[in-house]
């Protein structure tokens, strides 16, 4: 006897069936697939949104990206890209930097173009400071030598040579 197969959706990407119907809000950070009903916001800032075939939605969208081929009543944000497929339905206002809308595709409402926010820099490595070489006072041993005179150590009380006799 063989096992079931099971279809899984792709790895990081939230999945709702054709037969789940949610009200309220979905909040998310990885991408999310919609082929049910949601009536709500749906928010996934920094993934994707996709509105599968079966999906139909109620709610206001806010995401980096947002494919649509189901049914949308409401405001789509995306910060990137809004792709419309052409069996899709879109009635609502969309803002976002890029915009794709297929032959056959509906939509009813308004389009805001964005120039895409930069996105923050880096904070700058601080500076390399090189500090100069203190200066150096020479040492008994670096100190020239004449025949017949030797330097002692300052400060030590040793005589020439750094050594007590």
């Amino acid at each position: 006897m063989s096992s079931p197969t099971f279809r899984t959706p792709e790895t990081d990407r939230n999945f709702i069936g054709k037969a789940v119907r949610i009200v309220g809000q979905i909040f998310t950070r990885e991408d999310l697939y919609v082929d049910g009903d949601v009536e709500g916001t749906i928010e996934s800032i920094d993934s994707r949104v996709t509105i599968g075939a079966n999906g139909r939605v109620q709610a206001g969208i806010k995401a980096r990206e947002v494919v649509i081929l189901g049914q949308i009543q409401g405001d789509v944000e995306a910060s990137d890209k809004v792709d419309l497929r052409k069996e899709g339905k879109l009635v609502g206002n969309i803002t976002t930097a890029r915009i794709s809308i297929e032959d056959g595709a509906v939509f009813k409402g308004s389009i805001d173009i964005r120039k895409p926010e930069p996105k923050p820099a880096a904070p700058a490595a601080p500076p390399i400071v090189v500090n100069p070489p203190a200066p150096t006072t020479p040492s008994a041993s670096a100190a020239p030598s004449t025949p017949g005179t030797q330097a002692g150590l300052p400060g030590t009380g040793l005589p020439p040579g750094g050594i007590r006799r």
